[in-house]
């Protein structure tokens, strides 16, 4: 079923095209190691594992990490409403409303399809946003939902994923059992650590581009539904501001789900690292916002009503 957020045909040929030079990619890649590890049923299994385990149980795996419980609508009357009414004009499903008890304030949302798909909130987003500003967050999350972005993010990242894994399960058996490797068996542990950590980078730059635009997408989708982008550039502007005054060390763990958040858990405006963020920077969104603004003919001030 079609939703009312509006359809974005670069996002859709950026993740085609994505999704196409990652499939090579891991062809290759598990050729390479057919041929290293000289057992291609241990390959196949063990990748073929990975990606369903990833793709299945992604929803699962993003909510223990964050501490996320699924809540009901008794919980949390007011989360839920919104939710509602954002799937009602959107006309979609709605997904599994969860909460992180975390001072964080940032969203995410999850799964593999639109009737699978899980938001969750922080508990430190709830505390901050006026009930417009949540809805500009929760409209952007539910349309990475509706264009389907979150699965192909999901499944794009499974390579990079997959390499890194190899390299330090390598890494490590090197470490600890280095001493009783012959010579032909450190050159297959040399190789495979080359193509792993080659096919890791190429990956890694390959999905970073992709989530840029795709926040470049979502933040437009959710400005045009509700109709408020000004909304929205609050939400970002105070989310963004809070972030950046959290210790690093509390934001270690976030970080790992940084292509899912609404914004990146960064203690600061990253320097030259922007070109691997997983998100456009803060002025450019701003930026796109503000055009939006122009275009729906809205007053400055964030909270006017259409």
């Amino acid at each position: 079923m079609q939703s009312r957020f509006q359809a974005d045909r670069r996002l859709t040929v950026r993740m085609g095209v994505t999704l196409f030079l990652l499939g090579l990619l891991y062809v290759a890649f598990v050729a390479a190691l057919i041929v290293l590890l000289k057992s291609w049923v241990l390959v196949v299994v063990i990748a073929a594992a990975l990606l369903g385990a990833q793709y299945w149980f992604s929803d699962r795996i993003a909510l223990y990490a964050m501490h996320g419980r699924i809540v009901e609508r008794e919980e949390y009357p007011q989360l839920h409403g919104v939710v509602d009414r954002l799937c009602a004009i959107a006309d979609m499903p709605k997904p599994a409303v969860a909460v992180s008890d975390l001072d964080m304030p940032n969203a995410f949302a999850t799964g593999r399809n639109p009737d699978h798909a899980v938001l969750c909130v922080t508990t430190g987003l709830l505390r901050r946003l006026e009930p417009d500003e949540l809805e500009g967050v929760l409209a952007h999350e539910l349309s990475h939902v509706a264009h389907k972005d979150v699965a192909v993010i999901t499944v794009a990242s499974f390579l990079g994923v997959l390499a890194g894994l190899i390299v330090r399960f390598a890494f490590y058996s090197q470490l600890f059992g280095g001493g009783r490797r012959d010579q032909n068996t450190a050159v297959v542990f040399m190789a495979v650590m080359t193509v792993s950590a080659a096919v890791y980078a190429l990956s890694f730059v390959l999905i970073r581009a992709l989530s840029r635009y795709r926040e470049l997408a979502a933040d437009r989708a959710a400005a045009l539904l509700t109709g408020r982008p000004s909304a929205l550039a609050s939400a970002l502007t105070k989310v963004t501001g809070d972030i950046a005054r959290i210790p690093t060390k509390d934001l270690r763990t976030a970080q790992a789900f940084n292509a899912f958040y609404f914004t990146p858990a960064l203690g600061a405006e990253p320097g030259v690292s922007r070109f691997f963020s997983t998100h456009p920077s803060l002025e450019q969104r701003l930026e796109q916002l503000g055009r939006i603004s122009v275009e729906l003919g809205e007053a400055a001030a964030p909270g006017k009503a259409d």
